[in-house]
């Protein structure tokens, strides 16, 4: 088996992140606007005098609009690079801002459920359930985990409120595949469930055959 697994793209964070861009942009282009109105309309217009606006005032609003922008451009760069990924004795978590390791031996179980069971629409309001809307009928793949590898209010700095069905240490990820992802995933926990074993057989191997050549 190979050291790791296939990427396994976390769809959630690159949905959100698209939303997010989108606003940021226009938020940027509006100030930029305003700016260049004020600044050039007198001039065009005389007929219609604007107020007068503090040269500082002009200058904040412009850089604020530009920096709007650079981060939209830096957030629709980023937007596809959050996902998960099977190594030999972990679960690779990793957004651009965090990379988290999850050892084998926190896992409790895994399971697959519908993002609607998880989050159920009803419980939502506003805008919080036209985000989940669309993915209400996928199927997420659910970590049950014995404890954080980080502390919970550090997790929700990187991370969705919709990666936490509730407040136990349980975690939801959307995936492109979650059939492909969860096959993965389990045939490298049970690789490394086996390997906790072998060195137990291997020993009681060489006893038996050390036995076998006395005889």
């Amino acid at each position: 088996m190979p050291i790791s697994g296939r990427r396994h793209r976390l769809i959630l964070y690159t949905y959100i992140l698209d939303h997010l861009w989108r606003k940021i942009f226009g938020i940027g282009i509006i100030l930029l606007a305003l700016v260049e109105g004020i600044i050039w309309l007198p001039s065009v217009l005389p007929q219609y005098p604007l107020p007068q606006v503090a040269f500082w005032i002009l200058a904040l609003a412009a850089g604020a609009g530009a920096f709007a922008i650079c981060l939209a451009i830096f957030l629709v760069i980023i937007r596809k690079s959050a996902y998960v990924q099977p190594f030999e004795d972990h679960l690779r978590l990793v957004t651009p801002f965090l990379r988290m390791k999850i050892s084998y031996q926190r896992f409790v179980q895994t399971s697959s459920d519908e993002m609607g069971q998880l989050f159920p629409l009803k419980k939502l309001k506003g805008r919080i359930r036209d985000l989940m809307r669309p993915w209400a009928k996928q199927t997420a793949i659910v970590l049950e985990l014995n404890g954080w590898p980080l502390p919970r209010w550090a997790l929700n700095l990187f991370f969705s409120p919709f990666f936490f069905p509730d407040r136990t240490s349980r975690l939801a990820l959307l995936v492109p595949n979650w059939i492909d992802f969860s096959t993965e995933l389990e045939s490298y926990r049970s690789a490394w469930f086996d390997s906790l074993h072998r060195p137990a057989r291997s020993a009681q191997s060489n006893l038996l055959a050390s036995l076998s050549e006395k005889q």
